[in-house]
């Protein structure tokens, strides 16, 4: 069964060692959230593209 006091305190530990980002690894972290979603909105793209050239129906 879920330990209520267990939770707790495992949330605690994490809190603990938890700390705000820099600006460095922000900016970090955003360049790369942004270009995974420019990769994946180029395939859907291609994807789109390539369907409009060779119709499957």
């Amino acid at each position: 069964m879920f330990n209520i006091r267990s939770f707790l305190a495992q949330c605690g530990r994490v809190w603990r060692i938890l700390r705000k980002p820099d600006a460095r690894e922000y900016k970090t972290t955003a360049k790369v959230a942004a270009i995974g979603l420019a990769v994946i909105g180029l395939i859907g793209f291609f994807i789109s593209l390539v369907m409009n050239f060779f119709p499957i129906f």
